[in-house]
């Protein structure tokens, strides 16, 4: 823990170093650019890989950067993000080297954990046919890691929060990408989700329900 506050206090020394009011100055609001739904891997500092300071990125993180509906923690991050924050583009994040993918994609119970993983076992199932014609493992494995990021921009979009947003005047891009911890580099999949939302528009989308007045 000393290693812990030892670090926050050269953090706290740097930054009013390179600016005295810095914290006085965060410590008014946010108002982030960006919501970031990653994966939770150490590896993995969606800040730091993005090249961004605290402020502008509201970020969520889970196992294998899922996106699940029945997931009130990630739909409230969302809804926050979206409706109140009113951030301006959504990245989704998937890894390389995933450790929740890999264990999705093995024949092999982990525990608790199991249940989490059938979401992407069902992206395993959607996309079986591709995937077993990759002969290679690692490379069927980095297939698996982007095809998660894709489904996981379609899940997304099929929210109520989503399809409201884009009835009004500046919709949140989503956009899906990839990052690979041997290069360092982020690369694009989905750029923002206009297909994807077009492909799913007839059957997922859904109007409010307008009060009646009562006479």
């Amino acid at each position: 823990m000393q290693h812990i506050l030892e670090g926050n206090r050269r953090w706290v020394e740097s930054k009013r170093a390179e600016d005295p009011q810095y914290f006085e100055k965060l410590a008014q609001g946010q108002k982030p650019r960006y919501l970031y739904i990653g994966c939770s891997d150490s590896r993995v500092p969606g800040s730091a890989i993005t090249g961004t300071v605290p402020g502008e990125m509201f970020t969520h993180r889970n196992i294998a950067n899922l996106v699940v509906p029945t997931d009130m923690n990630l739909l409230s991050v969302v809804q926050y993000a979206v409706e109140v924050l009113k951030v301006q583009v959504i990245l989704i994040v998937g890894h390389y080297g995933c450790g929740g993918v890999a264990a999705a994609a093995s024949n092999k119970q982990h525990g608790l954990i199991d249940n989490w993983l059938t979401n992407i076992r069902d992206v395993v199932r959607l996309h079986d046919a591709e995937l077993q014609a990759i002969d290679d493992e690692e490379q069927r494995l980095r297939r698996l890691v982007e095809l998660n990021v894709m489904e996981q921009v379609r899940n997304l979009t099929k929210t109520n929060i989503i399809q409201n947003a884009r009835k009004g005047p500046n919709p949140p891009q989503i956009h899906g990408l990839v990052y690979d911890l041997k290069e360092g580099l982020l690369k694009a999949l989905v750029t923002d989700a206009e297909e994807v939302l077009a492909d799913i528009e007839r059957i997922y989308a859904t109007e409010a329900e307008q009060p009646t007045t009562q006479g």
